[in-house]
């Protein structure tokens, strides 16, 4: 299929060729028919793609801010690798659309195929022939709206739910500021709600179409019949309330708002716009100002949009669905008309072109819409259910360990998942390394797929993992998806007969790993390596041998400097991703372990009330001792990492992966590493290749990647308990 995405960092913009994505459970696969853009958002960002890199930084200090704590944390090589990925990666647009249901996913009952429905999200209402849409960001259109009208859905909500905060009532008066494509939807809305609306705008055209849609009257911000307008509607008091939708970078409607508005008026952000506010003037008329959170309640809560949990309707009235739903209605009844904003329809073709003529200015338009092509046929195609491809399933009688490959022959590799992890610290190393082979990357989303052939040269891109797992000639899986799939992924690989490797964790529960180890006896493929990837790296690896072997017990401090998460990672989705630490916590005692030679026979935790902080304690068969103390309060400036290891009168110290030393009858102090912290990714990567091209051998035994993990869910068993929990060997 085709979708429009840009580049950020060079500024490029195609319509690209992508895989569809796959129909998961709880959403609905849409075949677009209209999609919006929004000439405002939209045009705002593409123009930010064609500044120079200091442009860009200028324009978001809050992602700069991001960098540079990237920077403390994880060194620059790593923190560039980061940032240029994203950077040069193509990105979608658009977030607005109405299109046919193609196919319905599992747990949906409200729709069927067929049914013409208006979809919202910018990671969901793409610009794209078909997208996935979640059940809370999607609603049936009713039967007497057109779909081009029904494309307007999602900007209709955002000027709804800026209404909604301004608690408009009959008989006031208010002022929008801006009348581009938001400012014009407020003031039919407004007129709507039995209010009489001031319109400002610099364009006269766009005034002259305000004031047909219902305004009182519209000018330009610094004529004097704005102001003589307000004073003659309001008996000399101000208005009620107004509505900032301005575009630009003027200070100018913020000022505005505050001398027209009367007496503890309220003012209402909907757009992006400047708001130094002027201190004395708002001050003095007490002015409320509220700000407008997009589509409404819901927004930005990955529960709501992604999990489809609803609020209860008796504690939130309009949510962002049914905000969305409640503007379909009121255009179906035509309260609201959108007809006359609609300055030009081009096909979906033509997307790049009319983009570039939009930033140039030679498309004047307060609306315009892509019209896609539809396929002949399509309702007959669209209303086949989908066949479902059989698991594959590997005998145990027929399972052999994978033999040595012949020297000239690459491994083919496949990758399910294409994140941030995976696209700046596994794929930069496997695309350079001779003897492999990028076969197929996996994805849901079909442009993040795209992104990791483009930059990573995979011969293939899809959302079908089973073709993938089915497909022989593919040697080793690689699972880099979030953490509550890596078990199930995991243990279809293993039934393929494939060699996997799974970044960490293998899994979140007992029952999970059960699982995985259910398939490898069920299989008898033991082909596994989890993601631990400390125990590679040349630094710690350096400082264990000069630390030598030891005789008596050890006695290891490991401490993590964690961070606080920003707000809305999907680290925090404890519900379906499980704590913090059972996500991460198997780096830290894969460690410990390795560098103790044993695994650990009992553990012990313990946690401050109200944060993440953790004391992990492990003991080991020889009475060796390892103490994770794992901190999310910690200062930025404090190392991620520093570990001490004391035996036989001798230490090791690791400092963040950039210096270490050893003490004993001779001292040995690396060189120190100022800018690259090697975590053994690279390392890890070797070994793991290695196997699969020889069939010796996994870098790391099962029964050790079974252990750590064991150990990291007996941490949140043993925080409930109170009490050391013991470990049992996995039989």
């Amino acid at each position: 299929m085709k979708q429009v995405v840009q580049n950020y960092k060079s500024g490029e913009l195609a319509v690209l060729d992508v895989p569809v994505p796959g129909c998961k459970p709880g959403g609905v696969l849409v075949r677009s028919a209209y999609s919006l853009i929004s000439t405002g958002t939209e045009l705002m960002k593409v123009s930010e793609a064609g500044m120079s890199m200091l442009g860009k930084a200028r324009s978001r200090p809050d992602q700069v801010a991001k960098v540079m704590q990237s920077v403390a944390t994880n060194g620059v090589p790593a923190t560039y690798r980061k940032v240029m990925g994203k950077l040069d990666s193509y990105t979608p647009l658009g977030y607005s659309l109405c299109g046919t249901v193609e196919q319905v996913g599992a747990g949906i009952d409200d729709v069927k195929v067929g049914d013409l429905v208006a979809c919202a999200g910018n990671e969901h209402a793409l610009h794209a022939e078909l997208n996935w849409v979640p059940k809370n960001l999607y609603v049936p259109v009713p039967d007497r709206l057109a779909p081009r009208h029904a494309a307007f859905g999602t900007v209709g909500s955002i000027a709804l739910q800026g209404v909604r905060q301004g608690e408009p009532q009959l008989g006031e008066v208010a002022l929008v500021i801006g009348l581009g494509l938001i400012g014009q939807l407020v003031v039919q809305l407004l007129a709507a709600s039995g209010v009489r609306v001031v319109g400002v705008d610099p364009d006269p055209v766009r005034c002259e179409l305000a004031e047909r849609l219902g305004a009182a009257a519209c000018g330009d911000p610094a004529s004097a019949a704005v102001e003589a307008c307000v004073a003659e509607l309001t008996g000399g008091h101000g208005v009620d309330q107004v509505y900032l939708a301005p575009g630009g970078g003027s200070n100018q409607p913020v000022e505005l708002a505050a001398k027209l508005s009367r007496d503890r008026g309220r003012v209402v952000d909907i757009g992006k716009c400047r708001l130094d506010l002027p201190w004395n003037a708002y001050y003095e008329k007490e002015l409320d100002v509220r700000f407008s959170r997009s589509y409404g309640p819901g927004r930005y809560d990955p529960e709501y949009e992604l999990e489809g949990r609803d609020y209860p309707i008796g504690y939130v009235r309009w949510t962002e669905r049914r905000n969305l739903a409640c503007f379909l209605d009121l255009l179906a009844r035509g309260s609201v008309d959108v007809e006359p904003l609609i300055s030009h329809v081009a096909d979906f073709d033509d997307a790049v072109e009319t983009y570039q003529r939009l930033k140039d200015g030679d498309l004047k338009a307060v609306a315009v819409l892509f019209r896609y092509p539809q396929e002949e046929g399509t309702a007959e195609e669209a209303a086949a259910p989908a066949v479902a491809v059989p698991a594959v399933a590997v005998s145990t009688k027929s399972m052999k360990r994978s033999p040595a490959r012949a020297a000239k022959t690459p491994v083919r590799l496949a990758f399910v998942g294409a994140g941030n992890y995976a696209t700046s610290m596994l794929l930069p190393h496997l695309a350079q390394r001779d003897g492999v082979e990028l076969s197929t990357v996996v994805t849901t989303t079909a442009l993040s797929a795209a992104n990791a052939q483009r930059k990573f040269g995979f011969a293939e891109a899809t959302t079908d993992l089973d073709a993938v797992l089915g497909d022989k000639s593919i040697d080793a899986v690689f699972v880099v998806t979030r953490h509550s799939s890596h078990a199930d992924l995991t243990r279809k690989a293993l039934l393929a007969g494939k060699t996997v490797f799974v970044e960490k964790p293998l899994a979140l529960t007992e029952d999970e790993l059960a699982v995985v180890l259910a398939a490898v006896e069920e299989s008898g493929n033991d082909r596994l390596q989890v993601g631990f990837n400390r125990r590679f790296a040349p630094l710690l690896r350096e400082a264990k041998k000069r630390f030598g072997t030891r005789t008596g017990p050890a006695n290891l401090r490991y401490l993590v400097n964690a961070g606080r998460l920003q707000h809305g990672s999907w680290y925090l989705r404890q519900g379906t991703e499980g704590s913090r630490f059972a996500g991460e916590g198997g780096h830290f005692i894969d460690t410990a372990s390795w560098l103790l030679d044993a695994d650990p026979v009992s553990v012990y935790a313990v946690a401050p009330s109200g944060n993440e902080d953790l004391q992990v304690v492990l003991r080991y068969p020889d009475g060796s001792t390892a103490t994770i103390s794992y901190v999310t309060t910690g200062p930025a400036g404090l190392p991620k990492e520093t570990l001490d290891l004391v035996a036989d009168g001798k230490a090791l110290r690791l400092d963040d992966f950039v210096r270490a030393s050893v003490y004993g009858r001779k001292r040995w102090v690396s060189s120190r590493l100022p800018k690259a912290r090697d975590k053994g990714q690279n390392a890890e990567l070797a070994a793991f290749v290695k196997a699969v091209r020889t069939g010796r051998p996994m870098p790391v035994p099962l029964e050790s990647l079974f252990a750590t993990t064991a150990a990291t869910l007996a941490v949140q068993a043993g925080l409930a308990g109170g009490a050391p929990v013991t470990l049992e060997r996995p039989r």
